[in-house]
């Protein structure tokens, strides 16, 4: 039997949706390989994997996917690991440097800028490099392990950066519209059968969450950060749910990213439905 194809994003907040795919009951079953956000999309929009933890903004854009239910990366509050770190105040930022490992947050932060502030902001991808960034615009976007390291380095007074204020984008996002934000979701196209996984990548997630202590002890060395904050991230910062409220979250940002030309218009959000899984 040929292994579906999984694409995975290689940053702390994936690992426990993957725990069973690489430790439990649904170890074996996959073939998993690591990258980027970006990577992740275009690896399945090219059939180089039947399905991805995909940038919630790049769903729209791929012709005919279906996101699976009840799972998500998303925040209800704050998230510590997307952040606008920036030498000015938001309101006179006009240059944008943008983690080119992102696309929904690169699309949450033009949302955010023109919605909230009225802003006419130039933006240009760079390396997640913070110090290089900050030499060539006023602000720059920094998303997954990178951001969250720094927000922890701040929050315990280690960072040198001083001198720049930090916007974390899901509370900026939750205060202009009071939603949770979702970044990505697990999705592909419809004829790789997702209904037969959906179970699996439930599983997964939950055994997961059942296990952050022994995330947090593999993944604090490796990031070095205590273990505690690692799983209190985890734990409190991000939500793995795709409830009626993040899922109303999701529909507003597509529904503001589409108003201002980031999306396909008309495009609805497709989940594998219920009767399709059951007839498989």
């Amino acid at each position: 039997m040929i292994k579906p194809r999984i694409s995975v994003v290689q940053y702390l907040n994936t690992a426990p949706l993957v725990w069973g795919m690489l430790h439990g009951a649904q170890r074996g079953k996959f073939r998993l390989e690591f990258t980027t956000p970006a990577r992740c999309a275009d690896a399945v929009a090219r059939g180089q994997a039947d399905v991805g933890i995909i940038p919630s903004i790049e769903v729209p854009r791929m012709e005919g996917t279906e996101v699976v239910p009840g799972i998500s990366i998303a925040s209800k509050r704050l998230v510590k690991s997307v952040l606008l770190i920036s030498k000015v105040p938001i309101d006179r930022v006009r240059t944008v440097a943008m983690d080119n490992s992102s696309r929904t947050s690169a699309a949450l932060i033009t949302v955010l800028l023109r919605r909230s502030y009225g802003l006419d902001f130039q933006s240009a991808p760079a390396d997640p490099d913070l110090e290089q960034m900050l030499k060539r615009a006023d602000a720059a976007l920094l998303i997954g392990d990178p951001a969250l390291t720094f927000q922890l380095e701040v929050e315990s007074q280690k960072s040198k950066a001083q001198d720049v204020l930090v916007y974390d984008l899901a509370a900026e996002w939750k205060k202009l519209t009071a939603r949770p934000f979702v970044f990505a979701v697990w999705a592909g196209l419809p004829e790789v059968g997702l209904g037969d996984f959906v179970h699996d990548f439930q599983e997964s997630r939950d055994e997961g969450l059942r296990h952050l202590d022994a995330i947090a002890s593999e993944w604090g060395p490796r990031l070095g950060l205590a273990e505690s904050a690692v799983k209190l991230y985890l734990a409190e910062n991000i939500n793995y749910d795709l409830d009626e409220e993040n899922l109303a979250g999701l529909r507003l940002f597509y529904k503001l990213a589409e108003e201002e030309g980031l999306i396909p218009a008309g495009k609805e959000l497709r989940l594998v439905s219920q009767a399709a899984m059951a007839e498989r």
